[in-house]
């Protein structure tokens, strides 16, 4: 574990800055699409990607604080390091963290209010609520092995759809079809994550769909996961979509040699690297999905 050697070096590696792509990939390719469709709005776009970033660096602060409550993460553990657990945060400055980040984000979401309307306050106050209850709480999503649903749902369906809501002011089928492969590689961000962790989660009672089911399951929904992210785009190109929505089938080497990675990983530090590259998978999927959604004729 390396240890940041100023405070704020402290602060941003609790942030988890590897895990932010599943923060910004919905709102870059929800954006994207209400480009092709000509309804963008900067400012709109704009507000849904700083909240989405504080959901996640808030539910980050949650994650850090609440493991090391409930046990879960130690000094010993293996990955990046965690603030609260190896006392370079007390545990009372975290959750202060996790509060004035989370109300930040709420308060900055009710802006949104002007383009989307008073129903997106429901979406604002559940984003907050499960920041917390996925690893607080009476009954902890990431506990209870729903993490993996909770993070698709969220970082896929809820991000994508609400961001292009706000600027074309309806959700189409489009907007639902790209949310889900979204979703679907930001979830495997966490799988690699618990992957690595399962030892100590098992230990610390976190049941994580590795720990619940085993990590040979594990590389089986992280390549049913792929196959399903590229196989959209696909789908819809057989359909009649654009053939420039193609685009990141350029990275399926990249993924199918990831899969390979996990399934042969022997060390935590291949994994702590692996976790790495998941993200930057997806922020590199939409990237040139936005793209191509921005080449394609309207």
């Amino acid at each position: 574990m390396v240890r940041p050697a100023t405070r704020i070096g402290v602060w941003v590696q609790a942030m988890r800055p590897k895990t932010l792509p599943a923060a910004i990939a919905p709102v870059v390719v929800a954006s994207a699409l209400a480009w092709h469709d000509g309804c963008f709005n900067f400012a709109a776009a704009t507000l849904c990607l700083l909240f989405g970033v504080l959901i996640q660096i808030g539910t980050n602060f949650a994650n850090d604080y609440y493991d090391f409550i409930k046990g879960a993460d130690t000094a010993n553990r293996v990955g990046p390091t965690r603030a609260v657990a190896t006392g370079l945060v007390t545990p009372a400055a975290m959750h202060r963290a996790m509060l004035l980040v989370l109300i930040t984000a709420f308060l900055l979401g009710l802006t949104l209010i002007y383009w989307g309307g008073p129903w997106l306050i429901l979406i604002g106050i559940l984003s907050v609520v499960c920041a917390v209850a996925y690893t607080g709480g009476p009954y902890p999503l990431g506990y209870n092995g729903l993490g993996d649903l909770f993070v698709f749902l969220f970082f896929g369906l809820v991000a994508v759809g609400a961001t292009y809501y706000v600027q074309a002011g309806t959700i189409t089928p489009d907007a639902v079809a790209l949310a889900v492969p979204i979703g679907l590689l930001a979830a495997n961000i966490l799988l690699v994550n618990n992957y690595r962790d399962v030892e100590t989660d098992r230990v610390a009672g976190k049941r994580t769909t590795v720990v619940r089911f085993g990590q040979a399951y594990a590389r089986v929904q992280f390549t049913v996961t792929l196959l399903i992210a590229f196989g959209v785009l696909i789908t819809r190109n057989l359909l009649g979509g654009s053939a420039w929505e193609l685009l990141p089938l350029l990275l399926a080497p990249m993924a199918w040699r990831q899969r390979g990675r996990l399934q042969h990983s022997k060390m935590p530090s291949e994994l702590i690297r692996l976790l790495g590259d998941t993200g930057k998978l997806l922020a590199l999927y939409a990237l040139l999905l936005s793209l191509g959604l921005i080449l394609s004729p309207s």
